[in-house]
C-alpha cells in the first residue's frame, strides 16, 4: 500500500483574496517505488469548505490522457471530472480528506476494460452483408462504455503517514452511438434509451469492483461509483450523472443503486422552455432588455445546472463587438441592474461579457447573497 509521511513545519502563505483560519503548511514527504522519497506540499488553505485541498506538487493518474482520447465532448470531459468529485463530497469528507487522481488504474487497464466491456463485433461475419445488414449488426451492438475515471480520497493518520480513504470511479456511458460500417464510409448514429445505458452501466460497475478487489496492491476501501450519460459529440452543454452507489470496504459486490435527478440545460432551446418555462421566460426577458440598449447585442448562450429540477447554477455568456471601455463599463453597469431586479438569488449566478478579444467583464453572485460582484478586465 502506497504511503505518504508527513511533517508539519510552520509559514507564511499569501493568497489573494482569501481569509485562512492558519498559515500553517503541510511539507509531505511521499514514498513510492520509483524514488525513495518525493517532497510534496499540502496548502493549509481551501478555497472553500467544501474544496478538497490536493498534495503538491501534482500527482497526475496513472491513465493520464486516456480521458481525451476516449470522450471527444471538452464540456462532458469537465463534468465528468468535476461532478464525480461533487458527488464524492457526500461521501468523502472534504474538511478531513486529500484529493488526489488515480493511482491504481493504468491506461492498459482502463483501455482493456473499455475493450473487454463493450460489445464485440466480429468483422469475419460482417464479409458478404449488405450495408444494410451491417447497420443492423452494429446497431445492436452499440459500444456503451466510454472511459472509466479513477479518484482518490487520502486520509492523515495520527502517526504522521497518509493512506488512501476511498476511491471514486466514474463511469462515462454513451447516450448516441456513432458508427462506421466501413472506413471512409458515412457516419450512422444511434440512440441509447436511458434504461438500457443503466443496465449496461450497472453491470459494468460491477466487472469493475469485482476485479478492483482481486488486485494486489489495491487497499481495501470504500469505492464511490456513479454512472455519467454523455450529451451527443457537439453539444454545449454536458451530459449528467444518473445513478451512483457505495460500495463498503470488505464488500466485492453492488447493492443496489441510488438514482441521480441532475442535468444541464441550454437556453435557449425548446427543451428549456418546455420543461423550465419560468426560467425560461426570466432568461429570455433578460436579453429583451439588453436588446432594447444596446445595438450591438446578438444573443446570450446560457447553461443551467439542475439538482430535483430546482436550478442550481446559472452561466451566461454574453458576445458583444466593443469599440471603447467606455462601452464595456456601461454595459456591464446596465447588466448588473437588469441581475439585481431580475434574477432570484437562491442559486449560483455568473455573466461572462465577452468580445472577440476574449472577457471583458465578469459578473457573480452566489446563492443567498444579496449583491453581486463585478470585475472589468484590463
Amino acid at each position: 500500500m502506497k504511503k505518504l509521511s508527513i511533517t508539519l513545519i510552520s509559514t507564511l502563505l499569501f493568497l489573494a483574496s482569501c481569509a485562512p483560519d492558519n498559515n500553517e503548511e503541510e511539507e509531505v514527504v511521499q514514498e513510492n517505488e520509483i524514488t525513495e522519497q518525493q517532497t510534496s506540499i499540502v496548502p493549509s488553505y481551501q478555497l472553500t469548505d467544501e474544496t478538497y485541498r490536493i498534495i503538491l506538487p501534482y500527482q497526475t493518474s496513472e491513465a493520464r490522457g486516456v480521458i481525451t482520447n476516449q470522450m471527444g465532448n471538452r464540456v462532458d470531459i469537465d463534468e465528468l471530472e468535476e461532478g464525480l468529485m461533487r458527488h464524492s463530497k457526500e461521501v468523502f469528507d472534504p474538511s478531513e480528506l486529500y484529493f488526489q487522481e488515480g493511482q491504481y488504474l493504468s491506461s492498459d487497464q482502463v483501455f482493456n476494460w473499455i475493450d473487454e466491456l463493450n460489445p464485440q463485433i466480429d468483422e469475419d461475419e460482417l464479409e458478404g452483408l449488405e450495408k444494410e445488414e451491417k447497420v443492423e449488426v452494429y446497431e445492436e451492438n452499440p459500444r456503451y462504455l466510454t472511459h472509466i475515471l479513477e479518484q482518490n480520497y487520502l486520509k492523515r493518520n495520527e502517526d504522521s503517514t497518509v493512506d488512501l480513504a476511498g476511491v471514486s470511479i466514474g463511469i462515462a456511458l454513451k447516450s448516441i452511438y456513432r458508427f462506421q460500417t466501413e472506413i471512409g464510409g458515412p457516419y450512422y448514429y444511434e440512440e441509447i434509451p436511458m434504461s438500457q445505458m443503466i443496465e449496461k452501466g450497472q453491470e459494468v460497475a460491477q466487472t469493475i469492483v469485482s476485479e478492483m478487489r482481486e488486485m494486489e496492491d489495491f487497499p481495501d476501501v470504500p469505492i464511490m461509483i456513479a454512472l455519467f450519460r454523455e450529451e451527443e459529440q457537439n453539444s454545449p452543454v454536458p451530459g449528467s450523472f444518473v445513478s451512483k452507489t457505495l460500495v463498503p470496504a470488505g464488500d466485492n459486490s453492488i447493492d443496489g443503486w441510488e438514482t441521480i435527478n441532475e442535468e444541464n440545460v441550454l437556453f435557449p432551446s425548446n427543451r428549456a422552455s418546455s420543461e423550465f418555462p419560468e426560467d425560461h421566460e426570466v432568461i429570455s426577458s433578460f436579453g429583451t432588455e439588453i436588446s432594447q440598449f444596446f445595438p450591438n447585442y446578438v444573443g446570450y448562450v446560457g447553461k443551467g445546472f439542475y439538482v430535483n429540477d430546482e436550478l442550481q447554477r446559472l452561466t451566461l455568456e454574453i458576445p458583444l463587438e466593443f469599440y471603447g471601455k467606455g462601452e464595456v463599463i456601461g454595459f456591464t453597469q446596465y447588466t448588473y441592474g437588469l441581475v439585481q431586479d431580475m434574477f432570484a438569488n437562491n442559486y449560483d449566478l455568473e455573466i461572462n461579457i465577452t468580445s472577440s478579444h476574449g472577457t471583458e467583464s465578469l459578473i457573480n453572485r452566489e446563492a443567498g447573497e444579496e449583491t453581486p460582484t463585478v470585475h472589468i478586465y484590463d
